[in-house]
């Protein structure tokens, strides 16, 4: 009986070519690729997305692979832009967090209040730093990380293996991204800002007809309890509108 080897090599470069998206997209996506896993266990998950994937994607490689290793290598540069601008894209929307918790740390009074974030591995306010957790959590608890997987899946119709991304179209998705990040965090610490403004036009009032009286440095505590309780009250319609978000960026990657 003779035993064949042949196309082991095709296999192997086929497989390296789905690892290099795939184990790109979960360094970065959020919920997955997040700083407070260790690199092992996501190396790990990339290894078993890719296995699991092989069968499924492996129509989408052209034959032949095996005979030109340049064009194996070209491929594989490919793949990775394309796993780190679907990654990327992704990522800007938990950028979100951290705009809204800074924005609510100044009005709140306890912007100097830092602490590590395990989301971002930076120091962050501590209201970015919680809604950061919170929102990491939701996203396992509600099951959208399959988003992430289907995505991932999706992907490899949308851009075809051995195709570049469009330059413009990736251009533009990312500055639309951007700007909804901004403009999405605003909103969501909107009822803060204006409380913060109410309440410091309060005070400049008060201490323009005390002026003997610390009327920031006595009212500081009131600010801050208020910030807490009003965090209270809007935590869950913010997590809410925020997951609606989340929702949106990974379908714009599904083929629907």
């Amino acid at each position: 009986m003779n035993f064949t080897v042949s196309y082991l090599p095709e296999i192997a470069f086929i497989f390296m070519l789905i690892f290099g998206r795939l184990g790109t997209m979960i360094m970065i996506m959020p919920a997955l690729g997040e700083t407070s896993v260790p690199t092992r266990m996501r190396l790990v998950m990339a290894l078993a997305i890719t296995l699991v994937f092989y069968p499924v994607v492996v129509s989408f490689y052209p034959a032949g692979l095996s005979d030109n290793i340049y064009r194996v290598l070209a491929m594989l540069g490919a793949e990775i832009v394309i796993g780190a601008f679907i990654g990327l894209a992704t990522r800007l929307i938990t950028s979100v967090l951290q705009i809204a918790g800074t924005i609510i740390a100044n009005q709140s009074g306890l912007a100097f209040a830092m602490a590590f974030d395990p989301s971002q591995g930076v120091q962050g306010a501590l209201f970015g730093n919680f809604l950061s957790v919170v929102g990491i959590t939701l996203i396992f608890v509600t099951d959208m990380h399959f988003l992430a997987i289907a995505a991932m899946h999706d992907s490899f119709e949308l851009f075809p293996p051995g195709n570049w991304v469009p330059i413009g179209d990736a251009a533009e998705l990312i500055m639309n991204t951007v700007a909804g990040v901004f403009s999405i965090g605003m909103r969501m610490a909107a009822p803060f800002i204006v409380f913060g403004l109410i309440f410091y036009f309060g005070l400049g009032l008060l201490n323009r007809l005390m002026p003997q009286m610390q009327i920031f440095f006595i009212a500081m505590p009131a600010n801050i309890i208020i910030g807490l309780l009003m965090l209270m009250i809007l935590l869950s319609t913010l997590m809410t509108w925020y997951l609606g978000h989340v929702e949106d960026a990974f379908g714009q990657f599904l083929v629907r």
